[in-house]
């Protein structure tokens, strides 16, 4: 029961349709916004949950700031006022009215316009400079889970809202050496979410100076590779330095008595994850969920055919439900759910086949007298190991290490994709011009050599940004798995190059 779209033929449209047809988001009447549904929402807040866990263990506590910034908080900081003045939206009066035509229009013009929130650094610098006074108060150590606002001209569910949520960190240190420490460990936490929990895997480096975050001194990212051979920025921590300090004037007492800038740094992820799911391990029935971040991981489908079946069938099913629950997978309780709807059994397995929950089990009156359970998996669809028909305790017994073969599984398969597709021969413009004028680049399972990545050396020489505009290309991170420290030649230039860079297309 495939969908209308697969991978090869049309990737994009493939994409908006899984998303449809798991019922995880859908276009909102607000211009390029979205409505998040219960499975689609569901992800996030797995995603939450793991990473609140996380920053509590590393010491960091959650708080709340305004949506709305003022506006010369930005011009304080020149860089970061470059960075995202396109992307701003303002309030610029307080109220409406009606005109002579009974239309409302604006009235109450701000003395100053207020920015929605697009990123926090300036106000939550501006915080900073009132609660740190001495090197006795470092450091801070916060998150806020939160909306942001950025203009995008051409939306995409989850990929690039107007509206969109994440979780951004910002923390303040006494010195460079501890603020470096931090932004490391935090890329660190992005990298776990999304290989170990998100079975995603990723290239954990730094960004190259022109694609820094507006502001920063360093920013590092995750770089993961979707089935089409696109790179998709997961996760990205930054070092900013001083810089935000100085323009907020966050200044600390030292141990010595002397007046220091505090160092800072800030830290993010948002709900493009969830695409960045849908495009690593969705296929052509649907999306195909890992069951560490699965909202549900095993889903209990009545089969009923008449009333007189009913009450055996749904004792069964309780008892079923019961045992599972009780079973623990990833060191937690086994998150399973009974879908009471009474719609057409095979809608029903289908509507969860979409959504990609790891584990379905259909229970009728057959497996009631059989005392047997039938084991649908859906990482296995349209293959001979898709079905398991086992006695009830074998059953039970065996859910634990299905869903953690189910995990991994998915892991390697994704993992091979990218490691099978990260091409070192590209040496030369001419070479990497060949690779990437083909646009449908789908990489099928076992596939090679795919223009997707390319590992190649840099100069660092901005001549060569227009050529990989006009490309279509950008460079993604310095992979600090992947540098040799030899000297090369640069592909764009050709002069003397030593680090090596990642280049692809980009979501």
């Amino acid at each position: 029961m495939a969908l209308r779209h697969t991978r090869a033929s049309n990737y994009p449209d493939w994409y908006q349709e899984i998303i449809t047809a798991a019922d995880m988001a859908e276009n909102s009447v607000s211009p390029g916004c979205m409505v998040i549904k219960p499975w689609g929402y569901g992800l996030w807040e797995s995603v939450r949950k793991v990473l609140d866990e996380m920053f509590s263990a590393t010491g960091h506590e959650n708080y709340y700031f305004p949506l709305f910034i003022p506006l010369h908080f930005f011009q304080k900081e020149a860089d970061h006022v470059e960075g995202f003045a396109k992307e701003m939206a303002l309030v610029t009066h307080s109220k409406l009215r009606q005109n002579s035509e009974g239309k409302l229009i604006p009235d109450g013009e701000l003395e100053e316009p207020l920015v929605v929130r697009p990123t926090s650094e300036t106000i939550i610098a501006d915080a900073f400079a009132k609660w740190i006074v001495s090197y006795r108060d470092l450091p801070v150590l916060l998150n806020q889970w939160a909306n942001v606002v950025r203009w995008e001209m051409r939306p995409r569910l989850f990929l690039r809202t107007r509206e969109f949520l994440w979780q951004e960190g910002h923390t303040a240190h006494a010195t460079a050496e501890e603020a470096r420490a931090e932004t490391m460990q935090m890329l660190e936490i992005y990298r776990r979410l999304a290989e170990d929990y998100m079975a995603m895997p990723v290239l954990v480096g730094r960004k190259p100076e022109h694609e820094k975050f507006p502001g920063a001194v360093d920013t590092f990212s995750i770089e993961a590779m979707m089935q089409d051979g696109k790179a998709l920025q997961a996760g990205t921590s930054h070092f900013l330095g001083q810089n935000f300090a100085k323009s907020a004037n966050v200044t600390f007492c030292n141990s010595e008595g002397k007046q220091e800038y505090v160092y800072t740094t800030s830290w993010g992820a948002s709900t493009r994850l969830i695409g960045g799911l849908i495009m690593t391990h969705g296929d052509d029935e649907g999306m195909n969920t890992p069951p560490r971040i699965a909202p549900q991981q095993v889903v209990i489908v009545p089969m009923i055919k008449n009333t007189e079946e009913r009450a055996d069938i749904m004792r069964y099913i309780s008892k079923l439900t019961e045992a599972i629950a009780a079973k623990t997978a990833f060191n937690e309780k086994i998150r399973v759910k009974v879908d009471m709807r009474n719609k057409d059994s095979v809608d029903t397995y289908w509507s969860w086949a979409r959504k990609g929950v790891p584990l379905i089990i259909e229970v009728g009156k057959r497996d009631v007298d059989s005392e047997k359970v039938m084991i649908k998996i859906r990482d296995r669809i349209n293959t001979k190991e898709a079905k398991q028909i086992l006695p009830f305790a074998e059953a039970v017994a065996s859910i634990p290490e299905l869903l953690q073969q189910i995990q991994k599984d998915m892991f390697n398969r994704a993992k091979k994709r990218l490691q099978d597709n990260i091409r070192t021969d590209i040496k030369t413009l001419e070479q990497l011009r060949e690779l990437f004028k083909d646009k449908n680049s789908f990489i099928a399972d076992g596939e090679t050599n795919k223009p997707a990545f390319v590992l190649a050396k840099w100069s660092g020489d901005k001549d060569s940004l227009p050529i990989l505009k006009e490309m279509g290309l950008t460079m993604r991170n310095y992979p600090v798995d992947m540098q040799d420290n030899k000297e090369g030649t640069c592909i764009f230039t050709g002069k003397p190059a030593t680090d090596n860079i990642i280049i692809s297309r980009a979501y």
